[in-house]
């Protein structure tokens, strides 16, 4: 994905609101569930997780290995990620 498409869709997910929370257990498979369950639904998402700075990394890179999606944007406890519904 190049700049320009990030860019524009960064500014698109400015207004949504997190549709997941990862709570303190961590990324477990309802929580990976209900991400790709949403990924399908609207394909631009934001995600917040609730976790200590050094492992909210590596849960959002987690989720890019397991659901396929491109990280968008991360800043603090949000993260953007996106990824396209082959069915729509």
């Amino acid at each position: 994905m190049n700049p320009t498409d990030k860019k524009k869709l960064r500014a698109e997910a400015h207004t949504l609101k997190p549709v997941v929370t990862v709570g303190q257990s961590g990324l477990t498979a309802s929580v990976l569930a209900e991400i790709e369950l949403a990924l399908n639904c609207h394909e631009l998402i934001k995600i917040k997780i609730r976790a200590e700075r050094d492992s909210r990394k590596l849960i959002s890179e987690q989720i890019h290995s397991d659901t396929g999606a491109e990280i968008i944007q991360s800043i603090g406890q949000i993260v953007v990620i996106h990824r396209l519904n082959p069915n729509k």
